[in-house]
């Protein structure tokens, strides 16, 4: 079902047909970049055919299109999540959107938590290369709960249009998660989704990160996860807020990516009055 004005804000006093086109960008727009980010490889115009028309695009995968088709599934589920509070039966149902990969394997849960040991590799500012270990299986349950309170408990006000408290918190949710890494495979998109809930629930437009910052997304997120460690439930999801400054930065910047879509839908709006 499609969102309405009532349970998204920010598309109060645009007429109905620039309301369904906003939303349409905003759905590709965060499609396109979220599975960019993690290697897909359809184009944002291949993104709103494939969503649109249900037809393939000659010489890509398949396993990149049911990406896309996932991922604007998992939109209107995140739209859906709005004004309650979100459990862990919704991040499985969404785990089950998002992953195109279905396979049948008991060490990679469909909608479930991991249950093998997961990390990454990466180089740090010295050039050092440094392995980032993921919370422990065993750990997922108790410390996903503390991801989920934050996203329960989070209160931004409507008129906090800018991005000065937008950013901060969904940076906080979306590092925290990722440094849980709960799924075996797509958490990356998973905690641009649930990163956003806050913010929708406030009225405001999601945030979403450009494929073309993702060395820096990817660099940014690593330098943090390096100076934390690996997170216990002794030690939180967030155990040093500090360190997070860098992120928060870097979130708000990417803000601009959506809210420059629902900036041109009001000026439509304007030119018609």
């Amino acid at each position: 079902m499609t969102p309405g004005p009532a349970s998204l804000r920010f598309l109060a006093g645009l007429d109905a047909d620039l309301r369904q086109s906003l939303l349409n960008q905003i759905r590709d727009a965060w499609t396109h970049n979220s599975t960019a980010l993690e290697g897909n490889s359809l184009s944002l115009g291949d993104t709103k055919f494939v969503i649109e028309e249900g037809l393939t695009v000659a010489g890509k995968p398949i396993k990149d299109h049911e990406e896309v088709i996932g991922h604007a599934a998992a939109i209107t589920q995140t739209y859906d999540l709005l004004g309650r509070d979100v459990t862990a039966d919704d991040l499985f149902a969404l785990h089950r959107s998002v992953q195109a990969e279905r396979v049948v394997d008991i060490l990679k849960p469909l909608g479930g938590w991991k249950v093998e040991p997961n990390g990454t590799y990466a180089v740090a500012e010295n050039g050092a290369q440094v392995f980032i270990e993921y919370a422990a299986p065993k750990d997922v349950p108790a410390l996903t709960a503390e991801v989920l309170d934050c996203v329960n408990a989070t209160r931004l006000r409507p008129d906090d249009a800018g991005a000065a408290a937008a950013a901060p918190a969904y940076a906080r949710i979306h590092a925290g998660f990722v440094s849980i890494h709960p799924f075996w495979d797509g958490n990356g998109r998973l905690a641009r989704l649930i990163a956003n809930v806050p913010l929708l629930n406030a009225g405001l437009p999601p945030l979403v990160i450009p494929k073309e910052e993702r060395r820096a997304y990817i660099d940014t997120l690593a330098r943090y996860q390096r100076r934390i460690g690996r997170i216990t439930p002794e030690t939180g999801v967030c155990p040093a807020p500090s360190e997070l400054a860098p992120f928060s930065d870097f979130c708000r910047r990417c803000y601009a990516t959506t809210r420059q879509l629902v900036d041109r839908a009001f000026e439509q709006q304007r030119r018609r009055a």
